[in-house]
């Protein structure tokens, strides 16, 4: 699908672009919350499901960034993970460029990556605050730019602890989904995602979690809209 056949999408909600969109867990819970979402990453992904362009998405942010309602990014995270430190492979590091260019756009952004990033003052979400029983903890950091602002969630004691990796978890255990995991299908339901591969799992962000943060996100949108109206 071309840029300008994605840009003039019949509109039918806001419109959210998820750069580095991966397979799409991401965008799912955008979609979910009520965004009309477009996924831009640098690679082919055939199992995405929603409107896709292929880009550099720091290119396409800047150029076409200001056309959406707001902007998700989850730049690469191999440059600040745990296994970065054993091998200190080279990675992208896009999170300060990145930032640059999402301020640049006007819009509000949510920007995500793993814990340890440089990411300025993140709100942490974990699995543990939106199940009893999770499969997985999965955190994850969410800076917010351009005006939006997401409220803190308490982060509940983690009960069980991570499986070895490569094993399947014990009942005392919860699913590392990194690396050559175990159970793809056990991931998927962890995850809360159904259509993804073993790769596309490893780098997924669980639905559940955007999907909370665009219903605040909607309502940042709408309050914004409000002002406007009135002044």
């Amino acid at each position: 699908m071309s840029l300008p056949t994605l840009l003039a999408a019949p509109e039918v909600g806001p419109r959210l672009v998820d750069l580095c969109c991966c397979q799409g867990g991401a965008s799912r819970g955008y979609t979910d919350a009520g965004f009309v979402v477009t996924g831009v990453d640098i690679f082919p992904q055939p199992r995405y499901p929603y409107p896709f362009h292929q880009a550099d998405a720091i290119e396409f942010a800047a150029q076409h960034g200001a056309g959406f309602d707001a902007i998700a990014a989850s730049f690469p995270c191999q440059a600040y993970t745990a296994c970065w430190q054993i091998q200190r492979r080279e990675h992208p590091q896009l999170i300060d460029i990145g930032r640059e260019v999402l301020n640049r756009t006007g819009r509000p952004w949510v920007m995500e990556n793993v814990p340890g990033a440089p990411l300025h003052d993140p709100v942490e979400l974990c699995m543990c605050m939106f199940t009893s029983e999770p499969g997985t903890y999965r955190p994850r950091w969410f800076e917010t730019g351009g005006g939006f602002i997401l409220p803190r969630m308490e982060h509940r004691p983690h009960t069980k602890k991570h499986t070895k990796m490569g094993r399947p978890p014990r009942p005392d255990e919860v699913m590392h989904v990194v690396g050559n995991f175990s159970g793809v299908a056990a991931a998927r339901a962890a995850m809360g995602i159904d259509w993804m591969t073993r790769d596309g799992l490893r780098e997924a962000i669980p639905p559940v979690y955007t999907r909370w943060i665009g219903e605040h996100l909607i309502a940042h949108l709408a309050a914004c809209s409000t002002k406007r109206s009135a002044a």
